[in-house]
């Protein structure tokens, strides 16, 4: 896959990811379904919908050597897990202290940590022009955090949030690791994922109660229903398919398109207010997005060239 086309799969799927909040949001408000809980669901329900994609439409044959098991096993598994840390503790922090600051903390940590990571495990630098769309992103966030919604912060919210920006950051740098190498399949690795993160939730959501109390079953059926199809299926099929072609720090920065449509949603459905921080920070990370972006396209497009 061409970088070009990663970055195009990275876009969409930030956008979809910044949906999934404001959907949990909606279900906490009209169920007592737990982050868990939902977080089984929201896998275990993607899960068929892949399955079933797979079986209308059969992955072509690759000419390339095939994965080795053992690789292929320790992947899907280490990748499931990641995932399982990664959404539930985002969930648990969007009811610990709301969706906006949950976001914010979640996805501000993440760039720093694939960074470090990056630089540390793959070699990969950033740059002058890197550091510079990685530092306005940041700046971006800390807008929107303290001009927006630092004050409703809560302390196990944020725990919550910098848990799950960890496990985001491991699921991607190793991602990026392996695509490098060549031989995976982002399509089997997504199933597998989805596969080993629903094992993992199940006991814990079957404590903590898997059907959902609400006076509203059928809006609660569909909201699972869009966060199983959109932000789980769609979102992450493609992510994990960009991620294995773009720098980490490159997808890490270009994930942040998830708080913007996060803080427009939280104004059009939750009620929150448009401040001028929401608006500068959207900005902000808005244009580092861009910028990156465009860097990491013209960077491929030169090696092409060479």
């Amino acid at each position: 896959m061409s970088v070009g086309r990663g970055l195009l799969y990275l876009v969409v799927a930030g956008a979809a990811w910044g949906t999934a909040g404001a959907a949990a949001s909606l279900v906490y408000r009209t169920s007592d379904l737990g982050a868990v809980a939902l977080s089984f669901w929201r896998c275990a329900a993607g899960l068929v919908l892949l399955l079933a994609a797979r079986l209308l439409r059969p992955h072509p044959r690759s000419a390339a050597a095939p994965e080795p098991l053992r690789r292929r096993t320790l992947r899907t598994g280490v990748t499931g897990v990641g995932l399982a840390v990664f959404q539930t503790a985002y969930f648990a922090a969007v009811a610990a202290t709301g969706l906006a600051v949950a976001t914010v903390v979640t996805l501000g940590a993440g760039p720093v940590l694939i960074a470090l990571g990056a630089r540390l495990t793959l070699g990969e630098r950033l740059g002058r022009g890197g550091v510079l769309a990685v530092g306005g992103a940041l700046a971006g966030l800390g807008v929107l955090f303290v001009g927006g919604a630092g004050g409703a912060a809560r302390p196990e919210g944020v725990l919550l949030a910098l848990l799950s920006a960890a496990g985001y950051s491991g699921t991607t740098l190793l991602t990026r690791r392996w695509g490098r190498d060549g031989g995976a399949d982002a399509s089997a690795t997504t199933v597998g994922a989805l596969a080993v993160t629903a094992l993992c939730l199940l006991p814990f959501a079957l404590a903590e109660g898997l059907v959902p109390h609400s006076a509203e079953p059928g809006r609660v059926v569909a909201l699972l229903a869009y966060v199983a199809a959109v932000p789980t299926a769609l979102a992450y099929a493609l992510y994990f398919a960009g991620a294995a072609v773009v720098r980490s720090a490159t997808a890490s920065v270009i994930m942040l398109l998830e708080p913007v449509g996060a803080a427009v949603l939280a104004v059009a459905l939750l009620g929150e207010r448009l401040t001028p921080a929401t608006v500068a920070g959207t900005l902000l990370m808005l244009v580092s997005v861009t910028g990156l972006a465009l860097a990491e396209w013209k960077g491929d497009g030169h090696n092409a060239a060479r």
